[in-house]
């Protein structure tokens, strides 16, 4: 794709949604990271409803420590591999403590040695609490990469290299929430709904479900991206 169709196209994001936000429920850096990690294989929506009791009485990696594996199981046991998440989610906890003074580190690299955490996981916290321009690409990021054009690679990671070497500087920060919600909302896997579509014009998905909007002329009146 060619660059100024890539800047159209976030051009197009930034002006339907200037300030896009991610929706799994949050108060601090920490809970930031614990609810990324529950959300392996499972819905923000679902996450959040458990989350929505876990937090009030841990918040910190002390609360959490205090509240012990089966306090944990207790309140996340209506998510996919609770188990074995609750078992990360009081590792790190106590990785916070003994290594780094209960604090969420900002690098990469920190986070990612944290129980539970992967590159993705880390990528959103960089992100969304410290507003670093990283990709976290997960499955919906990764489809639209390539479906559109925009950053074919193979594997996630080359989609997030691709990214970060095509989208432009001044669309970085919020560009990873663009993807996600247009992924999730309106380029679905099965079904993409071109017709809703702002920029479905610029695609080079062959197979639209109808005539883009743009190229006939009619506004896109879609859901939020």
């Amino acid at each position: 794709m060619k660059p100024q169709d890539i800047a159209e196209i976030f051009r197009r994001f930034a002006e339907r949604e200037p300030e896009p936000k991610g929706e799994l429920e949050h108060t601090n850096a920490f809970t930031l990271v614990v609810a990324v990690a529950l959300s392996a294989q499972a819905t923000d929506k679902g996450v959040n409803l458990a989350t929505r009791n876990l937090f009030p009485i841990a918040d910190t990696p002390e609360k959490m420590v205090a509240l012990g594996e089966e306090g944990i199981i207790e309140h996340i046991k209506t998510i996919g591999l609770y188990r074995n998440k609750a078992k990360n989610v009081l590792a790190l906890s106590r990785k916070l403590i003994d290594e780094f003074g209960g604090e969420v580190p900002s690098s990469r690299a920190a986070l990612e040695s944290l129980p539970g955490v992967g590159r993705k996981t880390a990528n959103v916290v960089l992100n969304m609490w410290f507003k670093h321009p990283a990709m976290a690409v997960d499955t919906h990021i990764f489809r639209v990469s390539n479906r559109t054009g925009i950053a074919p690679g193979k594997d996630v990671v080359a989609v997030e290299r691709r990214l970060e070497d095509v989208v432009p500087a001044e669309f970085a920060l919020h560009a990873h929430h663009w993807l996600i919600l247009h992924g999730r909302y309106l380029c679905k896997a099965r079904k993409p709904d071109c017709t809703a579509c702002l920029i479905a014009d610029l695609c080079e998905y062959s197979e639209k479900t109808a005539p883009s909007p743009q190229k006939s002329g009619t506004a896109s009146k879609g859901k939020t991206v």
